[in-house]
């Protein structure tokens, strides 16, 4: 199923990775290639808080996790799987706020990237995150 990030409040430059069940029921998360910097955004819905009515921890992991495999597969079909990542929880947020990642390669190996992000809501950061992202077969 494709998603519209207008539905959701998103600018339209941005895309929907179309393919992941998970992505897409917890989401949707919409992403754009910013150079070689990817750039992510959601928006939070009920059904993403937990019990105080801020975004659950994991949701934010999962939103960070899609960012970092978007910058070691540079936004294309490249298949990566996540070897480690390390998050830290900063601030809250809320139903409604637009969550914004972006993500930082440190180095991009044969077959291992080392990359960090960033997720904010109004520039103002709720999580950053480190990854080793493992590259399946790359081009």
């Amino acid at each position: 199923m494709t998603h519209e990030p207008q539905d959701y409040g998103i600018p339209a430059h941005y895309k929907h990775w179309v393919g992941d069940k998970t992505e897409d029921y917890i989401g949707p998360f919409f992403f754009f290639m910013d150079g070689a910097t990817p750039r992510s955004a959601f928006r939070i819905q009920e059904h993403n808080l937990n019990a105080h009515d801020s975004v659950h921890g994991g949701i934010l992991m999962a939103f960070a996790d899609y960012t970092l495999c978007l910058g070691a597969n540079m936004g294309e079909s490249e298949s990566v799987a996540t070897v480690t990542c390390n998050n830290e929880f900063v601030a809250p947020a809320y139903k409604g706020d637009l969550v914004e990642g972006e993500c930082e390669i440190i180095r991009r190996g044969r077959s291992m990237v080392f990359c960090r992000c960033t997720l904010s809501v109004d520039s103002k950061v709720v999580l950053v995150s480190s990854a080793v992202i493992k590259r399946i077969n790359p081009k």
